[in-house]
């Protein structure tokens, strides 16, 4: 019995891939694996104790999401983000999330936006906390995501925040760029908690384009 297989009903071995891409996708996030970096199958099904099938049907899902990239012939690679494409997905997620930003200011329950302000507060608890930080900002953005309803723009955007942590300049990863991302979301909170979807839109599409000027 390999290390995956340990404890798992046979009904369930069909996820074994989906276990070894969660696994291959924290090491990617952690850069144990590297951006640009060769992925050596051999070596991790024996890590993994598992055959090389269930890893390569992890690798093709990984590649699905963007964050491995299968070279004809020379295997499969982490993927390396460029300038344009951090230009291109950060220009995707402003418009995907500015337009879930205002469905929500205009549409959000008492209950949702409570839920909204209490991740907020932990924004500002944490806000010397690079690491938790990160976590919860992005706890936030995908809550807004999950009350504007829109499933589509939810499944486009979860992979493409994928793909920007792959890129070694993220934002919040600037001297100052953290308590200015804070900032920004003060200003959209209070347009949220006051049902401006007009300001929230606007406000929103600004956060991403500071974004977008600290990564560059």
């Amino acid at each position: 019995m390999n290390t995956l297989d340990a404890g798992v009903h046979p009904l369930a071995r069909r996820a074994l891939y989906q276990d070894v891409a969660d696994s291959l996708r924290r090491q990617i996030f952690a850069r144990r694996l590297e951006p640009g970096s060769w992925i050596d199958e051999l070596k991790l099904a024996a890590e993994f104790g598992i055959s090389r099938t269930p890893l390569r049907e992890a690798l093709k899902l990984l590649a699905a999401e963007g964050l491995v990239t299968m070279k004809l012939r020379r295997g499969a690679y982490v993927t390396e983000v460029s300038a344009d494409d951090v230009t291109q997905v950060y220009h995707l997620l402003g418009l995907l999330e500015s337009d879930a930003a205002g469905t929500v200011a205009a549409r959000a329950t008492d209950a949702q936006r409570a839920q909204l302000s209490e991740l907020h507060q932990r924004l500002e608890q944490q806000a010397g906390q690079r690491d938790a930080f990160f976590a919860t900002n992005e706890l936030f953005h995908m809550a807004l995501l999950e009350i504007a309803g829109n499933r589509w723009a939810l499944h486009m955007v979860t992979d493409l925040r994928k793909v920007m942590k792959l890129n070694r300049h993220h934002s919040l990863f600037k001297q100052g760029r953290l308590e200015q991302s804070l900032a920004e979301h003060r200003a959209l909170m209070r347009a949220l908690l006051a049902g401006d979807a007009d300001a929230a839109t606007r406000l929103m599409r600004a956060h991403f384009l500071g974004g977008l000027e600290a990564a560059s």
